[in-house]
């Protein structure tokens, strides 16, 4: 995560609950001789349980702070947990090591639950979010152990911009953390709505699972403007994309950053149809092939709910054959009364990259051998070997997709902030996305 020089009105100050925005007012009439202005842009809830660097810490793998910052400490302590349990060595929390992490914190004593690693979160000022000026930063961080209420920080930074070094004036931002179990932030979630700033809009990075029945994200998706999350995270891709699809039904703004990691592909599959010799070929597009990192199935998904959408097709069947590379198989018609079948496979691969999840290879074709429509993309690191094999007697249009330079959350974050409004093409992905898996359902 990369960070910004800041100059601080206030460092983190311990208070009670009653006190925060007596606390906030007073940092304000004692600046001093700092020249500094309120933002007066946006409030920003950021909900970060992290879940994986407190379990690793109980289970005594993992030593550093909990900060949410997945770096080499935290790996390490991955690839540490998977040795010592004979699970498959990636360095990345994929579902299996989840659960074995999830199953052995559950069988430590309540003594052996506590850790001391310091919890830094609700502090890490990442440039992509401090550009945007927000006016205040509510963090709620959940932790593990003895319920024992809800504890209460106070702090206000000052980004020192790039574009404003030549100026003395700072446009600052109120940070706000809360820090109690699950139960004890539930508990009071009408304070944190009441520490919403009204008169601006407010968006709110859910670094979990989208949690509906959760009374906390009821209160915050009420009225928020954006309820901002990443798919890379979920550890049941299908169901929780459906969770997803029915909040944007029933009304709620749901952005998800793992989409917008899929742009160079879109845009290349857009791009590899548009000469005229090739426009009408897209409709005989009849075989779809989708490779991607084994571990979750977010990213393959949406990509065939933005081309199955934009081409009309309508899901009929889904059947899941399973084996090493997880094969999943959805058949269409589409409205040419075609026969469609796509095959999405979960590839195991070596050293897997910032995202669990991203698409390696991508493979369209038709049984029409006269269709001039092959067209293959695939990531740089994977290469196209996979793809092309598959590619039969037709000549392909081969592609490598160049991925986007930084596909960390917080850089995406930044970057959805600039276009928080509804996105047509995602939300028509997504439902296409819940109707297969209604099929999943029948099945």
């Amino acid at each position: 995560m990369t960070t910004t020089p800041i100059v601080a009105l206030q460092k983190p100050k311990d208070i009670s609950l009653t006190e925060i925005e007596s606390e906030l007012q007073s940092i304000w009439q004692q600046q001093g001789d700092v020249a500094a202005t309120r933002a007066s842009t946006f409030t920003m809830v950021i909900y970060e349980p992290e879940e994986v660097q407190q379990i690793l810490a109980a289970l005594n793998f993992y030593s550093g702070p909990i900060d949410g910052i997945h770096g080499t400490l935290t790996r390490d302590a991955i690839r540490q947990a998977q040795i010592d349990y004979q699970l498959r060595v990636t360095g990345r929390m994929d579902p299996p090591t989840l659960a074995r992490v999830r199953q052995e914190y559950g069988q430590l004593s309540k003594d052996q639950k506590v850790y001391k690693n310091p919890d830094l979160r609700g502090f890490n000022l990442s440039e992509s979010i401090s550009a945007h000026n927000p006016r205040r930063v509510i963090s709620l961080c959940p932790t593990f152990g003895e319920d024992r209420g809800v504890t209460a920080q106070v702090s206000a930074y000052c980004p020192v911009q790039k574009k404003n070094s030549g100026s003395s004036d700072l446009i600052c931002c109120e940070y706000i953390t809360l820090r109690g179990t699950k139960a004890a932030l539930e508990r009071v979630s009408d304070l944190v709505v009441s520490l919403i700033l009204a008169d601006l809009p407010y968006f709110v990075w859910w670094k979990a699972t989208p949690s509906p029945e959760q009374p906390i994200f009821q209160s915050l998706a009420h009225a928020s403007n954006c309820i901002i999350v990443d798919s890379s995270y979920f550890s049941d891709a299908e169901a929780e994309l459906r969770i997803m699809q029915e909040l944007m039904h029933s009304g709620t703004n749901i952005a998800d950053l793992n989409w917008h990691r899929l742009a160079p592909w879109l845009e290349l599959t857009a791009a590899a149809y548009d000469p005229p010799e090739r426009r009408e070929s897209i409709h005989d597009i009849d075989q779809v092939g989708i490779d991607y990192e084994q571990g979750n199935a977010a990213q393959s998904l949406m990509y065939l709910g933005w081309l199955a959408s934009r081409l009309g097709w309508e899901a009929v069947d889904y059947v899941e054959e399973g084996g090493p590379y997880n094969v999943k198989k959805i058949h269409f018609h589409s409205p040419q009364s075609r026969p469609v079948e796509a095959e999405l496979a979960g590839i195991p691969v070596a050293d897997s990259g910032e995202v669990i999840g991203d698409l390696t290879g991508l493979r369209l074709m038709s049984t029409n051998l006269k269709a001039n429509c092959c067209t293959i993309l695939c990531s740089e690191a994977s290469g196209c070997m996979r793809m092309e094999a598959g590619g039969g007697a037709q000549d392909c249009q081969v592609e490598q997709v160049t991925a986007l330079s930084d596909q960390k959350a917080d850089f995406m974050l930044g970057q959805q902030l600039q276009r928080w409004g509804e996105d047509v093409l995602y939300s028509e992905s997504l439902a296409m996305v819940a109707k297969i898996m209604e099929l999943l359902d029948q099945a």
